[in-house]
């Protein structure tokens, strides 16, 4: 974008937290799904100036966070390898397996870099012919064309040294997955603007009809939030419930289809397991047949891996929204952005570092 204040005006701010306090009659609870709106909310502290009784639960829109734990001990286990040369994004450098993370195996000699883009990996399989060089490839659908590309690219330029460990997550499957707990008090969504911006939202239609859930798409700036939340609490004030489109600068009901049609190409719905949430039937993508030869997984045999969570961590319950980070009795003490138990504490997008970063602190009983 080219302009940012315009979103973040403190006057027009207040003018929709008073229009919202006008329009609620009654404690709304709405989830955002998407970690880096998490991250807006928290920080802006727009969550703790809603009207009262009304509650924002932050939802599983993690990418890193969900990522499942075997797939992180695989991926140590390849980086671990002689002659491996692995790729990632930053961010997932510090998430914790079950005994080491990638960091630590870069300090001890494993050649694991930084890049920016999945392209970057590829970039380095032409210029390393006699490395295998592994990507992982994390994300929601937001990155899922990116990461086709590279794929589609690595096959033109005829690379058999490059591979992609691929723990690609689908939004819709885990909303679906919430609205069916029968504990869930999700009453509102505000959807991932990002992940809609490729995908659309027609495949929100079926959802906010079948649960009778509002369903608004909605920006990352402060001011796109709290429109967001007012048109989820217009609707449920009214008894309506539909897909509504906040962040119309950017997202399209038919989503980018070119994007969509690559992503088709190279990739294949599947069933995934989230970490702390467990498996969720069609949540997830992999390569497809034609591709299959750069697929990590199959490349490299690691054995049998025992994935153990930390007994301590409560990710799956923060993930889900039945839990906050301040819940945690190991938050700020024994899980910290520097020393995380967890993937939420660490990750950009993870709650656990929004409450972190912006300085909430637990109630902890000092008997």
């Amino acid at each position: 974008m080219k302009y940012l204040d315009e979103y973040r005006d403190p006057v027009l701010a207040r003018q929709l937290l008073d229009e919202l306090r006008r329009t609620v009659t009654r404690p709304w609870r709405i989830m955002e799904v998407c970690g880096g709106q998490t991250h807006t909310l928290v920080r802006q502290g727009i969550d703790e100036l809603l009207p009262a009784g009304m509650r924002m639960i932050h939802g599983p829109g993690c990418p890193v966070c969900v990522t499942p734990l075997e797939t992180l001990d695989r991926a140590m286990a390849v980086a671990a390898r002689p002659g491996v040369l692995f790729t990632s994004f930053g961010d997932m450098l510090r998430v914790p397996g079950t005994d080491t993370d990638l960091l630590s195996l870069r300090a001890r000699g494993a050649d694991v870099r930084v890049v920016y883009a999945p392209m970057d990996a590829v970039r380095l399989a032409a210029r390393h012919p006699d490395r295998e060089v592994v990507f992982l490839a994390v994300g929601f659908e937001t990155t899922a064309p990116a990461n086709a590309m590279a794929v589609l690219h690595a096959a033109r330029l005829g690379l058999t040294n490059f591979s992609m460990l691929v723990s690609h997550v689908l939004v819709p499957p885990a909303m679906t997955a919430l609205l069916d707990d029968p504990d869930c008090e999700v009453e509102a969504f505000l959807a991932a603007g990002h992940v809609c911006a490729v995908m659309g939202w027609r495949e929100y239609e079926p959802i906010a009809t079948r649960y009778q859930v509002p369903i608004v798409v909605t920006g990352f700036e402060p001011l796109d939030l709290l429109e967001g939340v007012l048109m989820a609490v217009r609707q449920l004030e009214a008894g309506r419930y539909g897909v509504e489109n906040q962040y119309v600068r950017a997202v399209r009901r038919a989503g980018n289809t070119a994007a969509q049609d690559t992503v088709r190409r190279v990739f294949r719905v599947t069933d995934r397991a989230w970490r702390g949430i467990g498996e969720l039937p069609d949540s997830g993508l992999e390569l497809a047949e034609e591709y299959r030869e750069f697929d990590a997984a199959r490349r490299f045999d690691v054995g049998g891996l025992c994935p153990v969570e930390d007994p301590e961590c409560i990710a799956g319950a923060i993930l889900t929204g039945a839990r906050l980070p301040t819940d945690c009795p190991a938050y700020g003490d024994r899980c910290t952005p520097r020393h995380p138990l967890g993937a939420p504490m660490v990750s950009s997008e993870g709650t656990c570092a929004a409450f972190h970063a912006a300085g909430r602190t637990p109630t902890r009983s000092t008997a």
